[in-house]
């Protein structure tokens, strides 16, 4: 491929953000790069759409044609559902008029098409009298119409993405499911279409492999798959694989294009790719940034742009803990960047307060925020309490100072005091009718905290299109370490899906990466996590995080082996933790904090349900977005026990 051809997809990206051409300047710029087009030339428009937001869709979508057709690229193709959104909502089931719309604005999208063929996602309805009302489908326009609509058939079950709930599966009609593209035979599937190889995985979602159904009936030149991929941990080396494992399974190139961008707490990594009929990767877009990819399926020199580093070092890694968090460490980066930027810029706020509190929570908060939507729409409040040591308040306004953003300290104390006077009168008057009042409470670390977060949301009423911050972290969530209302108190929470430990690699490794380096301070790093809510009668000191928990190392393992193996205490007790490895920990020990992970966790499920919208990171993930769980069910039983204690208990 022409190398002339990258320097004109950048001019193109840097307009279709910005509108920097005229519609005769666009012409001009065409004759210049005409030549270096080749004939089989296909544009892979790695777009970031707004769910439900069909009009925005269609009107970038009508900007991405017109260059193609402007430059005369036989086919332009967008990603799976993009012209209604992903993630769809219940506002599919809810307001039928928002299909009507998709259809209508697709008929629209159809009467730009003139040399281009568009093959585009879309939502539209299902007329027949079968249970679901829509259908997840692909639009082929081309000559001022809808030349044919592909529905799609392996539909989705997961709690993120859940294709089932909406959408009627379709028969596989391998002939429909063919189309001309840039002068060869084309076979389109449809997102997880490549996850029912028989061959690759052990378990399918299908009876039917969608791929091998279209290539043994209809043996296209290539195949095309519209999809929209969540990115998360190991997810690269899933679909790479997986993609290039169909590739040669079945001796068929795959071009393979991704929607970019972030929506509530799902992120898109883009990527998009192209793989050749012996699996080798020929093409690959750029990662979390809109691009209008130029490609020719049939040149193997194309432009195979980076992925986020270490990712591609982990392709083969095998499955189990580890505290080598560096191979995702960048992807971590920028996927909480995109989130962040794309929920402030899609909800309309443009500004963020936080508490700073010189802890490392809220220092990557701040660090993250800073990034994402600049220094000067960022406020950090320093709000000490009589607790507060003087380094946390000196490393809270050096971070600030670091990082350049505003910051002020407000100290507590004396709404504090108000407080718990009131609380002191309120509580003797009511125990004259009630005589079930704790011996021990949270009440003064709860004033701490929510005061905190009063001050927050105070600020956010006062100042335009600024939105609070919660910085509680995936590890405190699980063990409900957190105060509602308090720091899990906020507009949008950044770090709810990223462990303490890998906190601490992020924060060393934004220290090193970033353009601004070093700006966290070697003593937020080096502290030991603590709240600085409740002194501990032990040290006579601020209680530590691990001090009321465990060793962080012990606890993310724990969350890694809930997540990933499923693993309950009986499985866990007799396995060998990482942590044991380096430090002595008695069988007793072991028990007794498996056993108080396993009872915080269940007794968190309310936390969790009232977590703010959060980016999800991991593999796997307590948001509320892909896990539920019922609220009551605290009572869940996580270690198995024999079945004669259960009788014995039965006739008791």
């Amino acid at each position: 491929m022409d190398k002339k051809i990258y320097e004109l997809s950048e001019l193109i990206d840097k307009d279709l953000a910005e509108n920097i051409y005229t519609k005769e300047e666009k012409f001009k710029l065409a004759e210049k790069y005409k030549s270096c087009i080749p004939e089989n030339a296909m544009v892979l428009a790695q777009a970031n759409p707004i769910s439900g937001n069909i009009k925005y869709n269609a009107l970038k979508a009508k900007k991405w044609i017109e260059w193609a057709e402007i430059l005369g690229i036989k086919t332009i193709v967008f990603p799976e559902a993009f012209l209604m959104g992903i993630p769809f909502g219940d506002y599919l089931l809810k307001f039928p008029v928002i299909v009507e719309e998709c259809c209508e604005w697709m008929n629209a999208l159809a009467q730009l098409t003139r040399n281009t063929k568009v093959i585009i996602g879309f939502v539209e309805s299902n007329n027949s009298d079968k249970n679901k009302k829509y259908y997840n489908s692909i639009a082929v326009l081309a000559n001022g119409k809808i030349e044919k609509t592909v529905k799609k058939s392996l539909l989705l079950n997961h709690a993120e993405l859940n294709d089932c709930r909406y959408f009627e599966s379709s028969p596989i009609d391998s002939e429909n499911r063919i189309t001309t593209a840039s002068n060869k035979k084309a076979g389109i599937i449809i997102g997880e279409d490549t996850e029912n190889n028989f061959v690759f995985c052990d378990k399918n979602l299908s009876p039917v492999d969608t791929v091998e159904t279209i290539i043994k009936e209809q043996h296209p030149d290539f195949l095309i798959n519209c999809s929209a991929s969540v990115t998360r941990t190991k997810k690269e080396q899933l679909k790479h694989n997986m993609l290039s494992s169909a590739a040669i399974k079945f001796h068929t190139p795959i071009v393979y294009v991704n929607q970019v961008g972030s929506s509530d707490c799902l992120s898109f990594d883009g990527a998009s790719r192209v793989y050749d009929a012996d699996g080798q990767l020929i093409y690959r877009a750029k990662s979390y940034e809109e691009q209008f990819f130029i490609i020719d399926i049939f040149d193997n020199e194309g432009q195979i742009y980076p992925l986020p580093k270490g990712l591609e070092k982990a392709l083969n890694l095998q499955k189990e803990f580890s505290l080598n968090y560096e191979p995702d460490l960048e992807r971590t980066y920028k996927t909480i960047i995109q989130s962040i930027r794309d929920y402030f810029k899609k909800t309309g706020f443009k500004r963020a307060c936080l508490g700073l509190s010189g802890g490392l929570d809220s220092t990557v908060c701040a660090v993250l925020l800073a990034d994402a939507i600049g220094k000067e729409n960022v406020f950090g409040i320093s709000m000490p309490s009589k607790i507060t040591s003087l380094e946390s308040k000196n490393d809270a306004k050096e971070l600030a100072e670091n990082l350049g953003i505003s910051f002020l300290e407000v100290p507590i104390k004396e709404i504090y005091d108000v407080i718990r006077e009131k609380f002191n009168n309120l509580f003797s008057q009511m125990e004259k009718n009630w005589n079930f009042r704790y011996k021990q409470s949270y009440t003064n670390d709860n004033i701490q905290a929510r005061t905190r977060a009063t001050i927050l949301w105070g600020i956010a009423n006062e100042f335009e299109k600024c939105l609070p911050i919660a910085t509680s972290d995936k590890s405190e969530a699980y063990m409900g370490y957190a105060t509602i209302n308090g720091d899990m108190s906020g507009g949008y929470a950044p770090i709810a899906d990223v462990t303490k430990t890998k906190l601490f690699a992020l924060a060393k490794w934004m220290n090193k990466n970033r353009e601004q380096k070093n700006s966290i301070p070697q003593s937020i790093i080096d502290k030991r996590p603590g709240a600085e809510l409740a002194i501990n009668p032990k040290t006579g000191k601020p209680l530590l995080a691990e001090e009321a928990l465990m060793p962080y190392e012990f606890l993310d393992e724990i969350i890694w082996r809930v997540e990933n193996l499923n693993q309950s205490i009986n499985d866990m007790i007799n396995i060998e933790f990482l942590y044991e490895k380096t430090e002595p920990v008695s069988k007793e020990q072991k028990l007794e904090w498996l056993e108080k992970f396993f009872h915080r966790m269940a007794a968190a499920g309310y936390k969790w349900s009232i977590l703010p919208p959060a980016p999800i990171v991991d593999e796997h993930s307590i948001n509320s977005a892909e896990y539920h769980q019922p609220i009551i069910s605290s009572g869940i039983n996580y270690k198995k026990t024999h079945l004669e204690d259960k009788i014995a208990l039965i006739n008791d």
